[in-house]
């Protein structure tokens, strides 16, 4: 019996999709065409972006991938007109064809001409075409760009001497400038600004509404006089309705820590049970499900202090950040004045209402990997989580892990189970978090332990970490960690390992180790939310040192057979680490995006320490890097995997990668992607005629491995699961390329599962 790899099934059912799919037209009715595309044509600009007018077309064709065909709008059309199993299984892999609507036409360029108003071109000139061919229709929008006019100048008319004043005094970081083209976009920005000033100086009832803009355009000439006007009263009212503007000053602050929005709304003063803490009224049922002291910390919005909307937001975003409450809602309230006190002051109350989410809960990760020696890998891990362990919205997680490769009908074995727990504290730990007034710091302290058993060795590690996390803005986020330890135990080593090991530094690295360091992380985005929706960029600098401090005790430590001094009868780790990734993730239409990253690491070892320690070398391949090799099976440089291994355990201490996706949707929750890795690890030192793992800037590209392939992706919001086949492309150990005809044979692809996108 023949046995046929499964991932050549694989193959061929995807290739099949393409080749055996043709018509995407023939289930349409008698009469129609199906949309094929949507063309603007901007006849008298060349640098106005067309992508901006996209969304205001009112009918969209279908996706389309992989160098414009869409695979499932040709599996929609297998369907035979029966109402049968195999039409209901094909339409619902399928996409159903988008039929062409000519009476769209018009309403598209409706929104097409009222959008190029809003950016400031009037009277525009739009036309289109139709053509179709062969059931197909393509469209086209031809726009002549109206004309725009320049601001000419800007007069104001404020009623209100206060707010004028103000106005005046910020004029120079106005959006409205003179000579700049004239927009209703600009204008609503502008409005907005203004707006915000206004609100965050106490004007609570401050609309955007009480801002006016006239534009005189018909001098002719190109130009346009510009009146803005504050008045009294809103766009909807009339001088009748005509009232002061005043500041509004916080009355009193009412949080309700358990509010629950499914039960009619009660009034929060009739609860039972209250308290006040500081200048903080609380109010709960029964039990309060967080300490007043951190309700009373999380609030910025202070009795006696002026309105302030950016306070108000700051206070939202901290109760938000805390995580445990799952709904937060800040709400003002007018104080009616029973007579007049001559002083003109104008109060609010505030009310706080937080709904706590479910404080506990467990998650489940699992990665596996298969390569074309069958070598399979899996990890599972569980862990547990409680977001307020000791009701003041500290996070306490306890996790277990596992890591397993194997080979079918082969002894050798490598197996590594871990446990670890963590607690992160809202509050800065023997230091002063004053200055946080815009933000929550937190502390945080892990203890681990991880024990790995390979056929080669044991091994026991255990690791303590205390360290500070915290944000600056929305892009900026730090984490310091002035305290790092582990203690890692070497035991069961097989005779023959040291003897067989090929390189000496990585002799000096599987030994014994103690490391006391520090280390930390800055994290920039351009976008922080879990999910961004439009274009974004991010980057990640990861850098630890270690033995400086213990440096400085050498004289009062022992010395090892080897010169080093010791600590337990173990020689402290003395290095540097650093590691860099920037990725950037291009969005575009019809949930297709572009995702680029670029990653260098490199380790040093110095003072204390000939070679860095394992835990803290680099390796490529796997779910994650490399993906047509599993982890530690690639490398430094163009070295042969090293044989004393039984299980591949490739590292180096200098690592460079880079990796490009293209995703896009299929059907329902199911996306594809294609991709491409290039990089590899190597040494910056190497024993004498081993230099095939140096790197070396002048030839370093030589040993560059190269890998292409394609992957499925289930994106179910929460948690995205994800199949990719890696295929190599270029072998830096046989300095060659894998043809076509290779393609599926040993040592030529890996299957890697995982969880969430690999950048």
């Amino acid at each position: 019996m023949v046995y046929i790899s499964p991932l050549k099934v694989f193959g061929f059912v995807f290739m099949a999709l393409f080749v055996i799919s043709c018509s995407t037209v023939r289930v349409l009715p008698v009469g129609t065409s199906r949309l094929k595309s949507n063309k603007i044509v901007i006849k008298n600009s060349k640098k106005f972006n067309t992508v901006v007018l996209e969304p205001y077309l009112r009918q969209k064709p279908n996706s389309t991938f992989l160098i414009g065909i869409n695979p499932f709008l040709n599996i929609y059309n297998w369907s035979n007109g029966k109402d049968n199993g195999w039409n209901r299984l094909v339409k619902s892999i399928g996409q159903a064809p988008v039929i062409f609507d000519s009476s769209l036409i018009a309403k598209s360029e409706v929104n097409l001409n009222n959008h190029l108003e809003y950016l400031g071109y009037y009277n525009s000139i739009l036309s289109h075409s139709i053509e179709t061919k062969a059931k197909k229709t393509t469209v086209v929008y031809t726009i002549s760009l109206g004309e725009r006019f320049k601001i000419n100048q800007i007069k104001y008319e404020i009623k209100d001497s206060t707010i004028r004043s103000l106005v005046f005094a910020d004029t120079l970081n106005s959006l409205v400038k003179r000579n700049d083209y004239m927009s209703e976009k600009i204008l609503s920005d502008e409005n907005d600004r203004i707006t915000g000033i206004l609100r965050d100086i106490g004007y609570y009832n401050f609309t955007k509404n009480f801002i006016f803009f006239e534009a005189d355009t018909l001098k002719n000439n190109g130009t346009s006089d510009l009146v803005m006007r504050i008045e009294n009263y809103t766009r909807n009212e009339t001088t009748k309705e005509s009232r002061p503007h005043n500041k509004f000053y916080i009355r009193r602050v009412m949080i309700q820590s358990d509010y629950n929005p499914t039960i009619s709304r009660l009034d929060t003063l009739a609860l039972p049970d209250s308290l006040k803490y500081g200048n903080v009224n609380i109010f709960y049922n029964g039990k309060l499900n967080i300490k007043p002291s951190v309700l009373a910390k999380m609030n910025k919005i202070i009795p006696g202090d002026l309105y302030n909307e950016r306070v108000v937001n700051n206070t939202y975003e901290r109760f938000v950040t805390l995580r445990y409450f799952s709904g937060v809602n800040v709400q003002f309230d007018e104080v009616k004045k029973d007579k007049d006190d001559g002083l003109g002051n104008n109060e609010v109350d505030c009310t706080i209402r937080l709904t706590p989410s479910k404080s506990q809960g467990y998650k489940i990760n699992l990665e596996a990997s298969s390569n074309s020696n069958n070598l399979l890998g899996v990890s599972p891990a569980i862990s547990y989580y409680h977001k307020n362990i000791f009701r003041g919205g500290e996070w306490f997680s306890l996790g277990f892990m596992g890591n397993f490769q194997f080979k079918l009908k082969d002894p050798a074995r490598s197996s590594e189970l871990g446990v670890s727990s963590s607690l992160s504290i809202p509050d800065f730990l023997l230091l002063p978090d004053k200055i946080f007034t815009s933000t929550i710091p937190r502390t945080d302290i892990s203890l681990s332990y991880n024990f790995q058993n390979r056929p080669e060795f044991t091994r026991n590690l255990l690791s303590l970490n205390y360290g500070y996390n915290w944000k600056m803005g929305d892009r900026f986020f730090y984490k310091v960690n002035p305290i790092q330890l582990s203690v890692i135990r070497l035991s069961n080593l097989s005779p023959l390992f040291y003897q067989n090991l090929s390189d000496p530094f990585l002799k000096n690295a599987y030994k014994n180790n103690f490391d006391l360091g520090s280390g930390a992380t800055l994290f920039y985005t351009t976008d922080a939310s879990p999910n961004p929706k439009k274009t974004y960029f991010y980057l990640r600098w990861m850098n630890d040192i270690s033995g400086n401090l213990l440096s400085l005790f050498n004289k009062s430590m022992p010395l090892d057979t080897n010169g080093f001094r010791t600590i337990l009868n173990t020689a402290y780790a003395q290095y540097f680490r650093s590691d860099l990734s920037m990725v950037h993730t291009w969005k575009f239409a019809n949930k297709t995006s572009f995702a680029a990253r670029f990653n260098v690491g490199v380790a040093h070892a110095y003072g204390n320490s000939a070679t860095v320690s394992f835990e803290k070398l680099f390796y490529a391949g796997g779910a994650n890097s490399l993906r047509g090799w599993q982890a530690r099976s690639i490398g430094p440089g163009s070295s042969p995997i090293d044989t004393t291994f039984s299980i591949p355990n490739q590292t180096g201490d200098f690592k460079l990668e880079m990796n490009a996706e293209y995703r896009f949707g299929l059907f329902w929750k199911v996306e594809g992607a294609l991709f491409t890795d290039v990089g590899n690890i190597w040494n910056l030192k190497a024993e004498q005629g081993r230099e095939e793992s140096l790197f070396r800037i002048k030839d370093f590209y030589k040993s560059l491995a190269f890998n292409w392939g394609t992957g499925l992706r289930l994106n179910l919001d929460f948690v995205i699961l994800r199949l990719d086949l890696g295929m190599i492309a270029y072998d830096p150990l046989l300095k060659s390329w894998i043809g076509v005809k290779n393609w599926f044979k040993p040592n030529t692809y890996s299957l890697q599962f995982g969880v969430g996108y690999p950048f």
